[in-house]
């Protein structure tokens, strides 16, 4: 398996959801991927089938925009949770959706996602949520209102695609306020006493081959209350 665990790979200059390269994300995904792949996109609501076949239908063109024309293209959700193993099995390339993380976190152990991936030969790709809860364990940045409170559970079960822990959109949610607090300097920065957090801005990525983890574009180091800068767009550097 090659797992691409990224921020937001997608442009913003343009009205619908493309590709960028910034990175060269586009360029390493592609030579991954076998011709005409069979793919698969898992939400991050089971129960918002309306939204999720219409992120799938945008992932879809941007994948045809790269030149990517794919033999089979299903989305799997609550509707179809039942097939889970079958729609795995049948994938060349598994897409995981951004969106709520412990919404999507409940609905991965639901399907049991983290056992069907143990032997899984394809390509995932991770979005933002997604990439989230590739980890081992996954770190839970509060987003919604009381979610900040210590009782909100912050550190999930994950899929153990890899050990690297990321918070995508730092450029966005940097001085976002979150019930009165800072989310990085009052939340995330006392979450991280003992942990080690990436925080990436969007078209920065890691991609997990085996036992190598390779980080690629900007990033953020953030351990035991301390952030520092560790790499920028353009640069790469092994994790592990």
């Amino acid at each position: 398996m090659i797992a691409f665990v990224t921020s937001s790979p997608f442009r913003e200059d343009v009205d619908r959801p493309m590709f960028s390269n910034v990175n060269g994300f586009v360029d390493r995904i592609k030579a991954c991927l076998m011709p005409e792949p069979s793919c698969l996109f898992i939400c991050a609501d089971p129960q918002d089938h309306a939204f999720t076949c219409r992120i799938g239908a945008d992932l879809f063109i941007a994948f045809a925009h790269i030149g990517v024309h794919f033999s089979a293209f299903h989305v799997l959700d609550g509707c179809n949770a039942h097939l889970a193993e079958e729609l795995v099995r049948q994938s060349d390339l598994i897409v995981l959706a951004g969106g709520h993380l412990p919404t999507q976190n409940a609905f991965f152990q639901s399907i049991g996602l983290h056992q069907l991936l143990q032997h899984y030969p394809g390509v995932v790709m991770g979005i933002s949520a997604g990439a989230m809860n590739c980890a081992d364990t996954v770190y839970c940045q509060p987003e919604e209102p009381g979610e900040s409170s210590p009782d909100f559970p912050r550190f999930l079960p994950g899929l153990g695609l890899t050990t690297v822990q990321i918070l995508p959109h730092y450029q966005k949610v940097k001085d976002y306020i979150i019930d009165g607090k800072r989310l990085y300097e009052d939340v995330t920065f006392a979450d991280s006493m003992g942990h080690t957090f990436y925080a990436l801005p969007d078209w920065s990525y890691v991609v997990v081959e085996g036992e190598r983890q390779t980080l690629y574009g900007a990033a953020f180091r953030i351990r035991d209350g301390q952030m520092l800068p560790l790499t920028k767009h353009g640069e790469c550097v092994r994790l592990y």
